[in-house]
């Protein structure tokens, strides 16, 4: 396993302000101690992403330290298809919700929850 300190110019996946304090109060209520990323096939278009509170990832998973609390596992079978995702949390009306900007997605199915890449 691989650790890295925070530098979003660098990082496969990166994180805005507003995720890392969405994760930090997820992790303040939730079992685990860090986010681990991944994808899985899922869905009509071909792949979801995968967000999991865990208390440590896998020995493959990149590792990031996000800040002195929280960090972040990135699966590394994942990574063809997650590099240069930036995660961000996004506000609709009343709800928030965890938003995905991956330039890898050249297809996403009508409901948002499955994708495609080349």
């Amino acid at each position: 396993m691989s650790v890295e300190s925070f530098d979003p110019g660098s990082q496969v996946v990166t994180v805005t302000p507003a995720a890392l304090e969405h994760f930090r109060h997820q992790l303040a209520t939730q079992p685990g101690r860090s986010v681990r990323l991944s994808v899985k096939k899922s869905g009509c278009t071909g792949f979801m992403y995968v967000i999991d509170m865990v208390e440590e990832g896998a020995e493959s998973d990149l590792h990031y330290r996000l800040d002195d609390q929280i960090e972040l596992f990135v699966d590394s079978e994942s990574l063809p298809v997650l590099s240069g995702t930036q995660i961000d949390l996004v506000k609709e009306g009343i709800n928030k919700q965890i938003r995905f900007v991956n330039p890898n997605v050249v297809d996403q199915c009508g409901c948002g929850e499955s994708f495609s890449v080349n």
